[in-house]
């Protein structure tokens, strides 16, 4: 996978089951908090396209393949790269990696939508560019 953003995270005694194991939802929690951090490295912050733009972005699909466990105190780098960008949508190839090892794929589709009234939404111009040259 080409990465056009990656992040690193920790993993902490609190993302394990009893065995020292990442417990499975705590990916998905990996996974929006590199999309999170992917928008802020493009110049948008969450809270500022609702204030400012009157938009949200929320997870309409959610698709994860497990390849290997993560453990306690593992260092892992996630990378979040745009699959496909619609009018209202992005969609999301991202991974996990412990070292040269894949342990996590996941896809996401991630909708625009107007912070009002949650229905679709396009995504606003200003953002759209922020977003295209991240990629």
């Amino acid at each position: 996978m080409t990465e056009a953003f990656s992040w690193i995270v920790r993993v902490y005694y609190e993302d394990t089951d009893a065995g020292g194991i990442v417990y499975y939802a705590n990916y998905l929690k990996y996974f929006e908090r590199a999309r999170t951090e992917w928008l802020r490295a493009a110049g948008i912050g969450q809270k500022q396209a609702a204030a400012s733009d009157g938009v949200l972005f929320v997870v309409k699909t959610a698709m994860v393949d497990f390849h290997a466990p993560a453990c306690m105190d593992d260092e892992l780098k996630l990378h979040v790269r745009v699959e496909k960008l619609g009018r209202a949508s992005i969609q999301f190839l991202q991974q996990i990696w412990r070292g040269p090892e894949l342990l996590t794929t996941g896809r996401f589709k991630v909708g625009c939508v107007d912070s009002q009234t949650l229905r679709p939404n396009a995504i606003p111009a200003t953002i759209l560019v922020k977003i295209t040259t991240m990629e």
